[in-house]
């Protein structure tokens, strides 16, 4: 199915491209998120008409994502669980625990903002986290883990 991207989409190109994906990432993801429209002639005809406006749109999202990556590089946040005295959690430290953390710190973030690369954290210390803020900033965070007994 062709498409046209209403924003810019990692790995698939950017505003304004038309590309071939395959059927169902464009009607269960693609469409219903506002990432792209089918590419008929009407659709194409109506992206041309508000290029500008989606451009003006992505650019203001982008310096709103460089806003807050300045604000949250080299942040150190700290989490408290239960552990044993091995320095193994019971349980693990999530993205909504990483999310509540923020949230007490007073910064804005959503569950997928925040990568962990190698899955829920299950050890005490620290571990650095990527949170991705828009497809082209990220922000590079500490997360420290601490143990109670």
């Amino acid at each position: 199915m062709e498409i046209i991207l209403m924003e810019k989409v990692v790995n698939l190109g950017q505003l304004g491209d038309i590309v071939k994906v395959k059927e169902g990432f464009a009607r269960n993801y693609l469409i219903p998120q506002g990432k792209a429209k089918r590419a008929t002639e009407k659709n194409r005809a109506d992206f041309e008409v508000r290029r500008a406006e989606l451009e003006k749109q992505q650019n203001d999202a982008l310096a709103q994502a460089h806003a807050r990556a300045e604000k949250l590089s080299g942040l150190l946040l700290q989490i408290t669980q239960k552990a044993g005295v091995d320095g193994r959690l019971f349980g693990s430290v999530t993205n909504h625990d990483i999310i509540d953390a923020l949230k007490l710190q007073g910064f804005e973030a959503n569950r997928a903002e925040v990568r962990l690369p190698n899955g829920p954290l299950k050890t005490v210390g620290d571990h650095p986290i990527t949170l991705a803020l828009h497809s082209d900033v990220t922000a590079d965070i500490t997360v420290s883990v601490l143990g109670e007994h």
